[in-house]
């Protein structure tokens, strides 16, 4: 029974079955090189900055964040946001559906001179799981969060899940 035991131990830590949190994911897939902001700052009144949505259209079109301003990340143009956002000492914040798209469009904008950007830690999964509104195309509250794919789904634990 004891070598059953160590051998069902060994399987589990050689699979990873075990639960991985929002920061375990974040750590294996994003250098830290741009620095957080968490959904509770982000929403707080005081907070003015600009928020960039780095999802793809059809994400954005399924909900975002208010006022989000969609950046795309396939399509990604960094002109684009200059023609936009003239002062690169405005704050701004970039997100995606959990914090991995947004980290690599945030460098994009430090390397151009944007001296004022962080990103939205676990994203927008983790804005509405913390019961923040999200809105659709036509500016309407909504539930429903595009989740990007089946193996991001996991993250988001409040709203209605949306694959297309």
């Amino acid at each position: 029974m004891k070598f059953i035991t160590q051998i069902l131990i060994l399987f589990i830590s050689i699979t990873g079955f075990s639960q991985e949190t929002m920061s375990d994911l974040l750590k294996k897939h994003n250098t830290k090189s741009i620095p957080y902001i968490s959904v509770q700052e982000l929403a707080m009144p005081k907070t003015e900055a600009i928020i960039l949505d780095a999802r793809e259209p059809k994400e954005y079109e399924t909900s975002h964040i208010k006022n989000a301003i969609h950046i795309g990340y396939n399509n990604f143009n960094v002109e684009t946001v200059s023609r936009i956002i003239k002062n690169k000492d405005e704050q701004i914040v970039v997100y995606c559906s959990l914090g991995i798209r947004s980290e690599n469009i945030a460098k994009k904008l430090k390397k151009a001179g944007y001296n004022n950007v962080y990103n939205l830690y676990g994203g927008i999964f983790e804005w509405k799981n913390k019961n923040f509104n999200v809105y659709n195309s036509e500016g309407t509250e909504t539930e429903n969060v595009h989740v990007f794919s089946k193996k991001w789904n996991q993250w988001l634990t409040k709203g209605v899940k949306v694959y297309e």
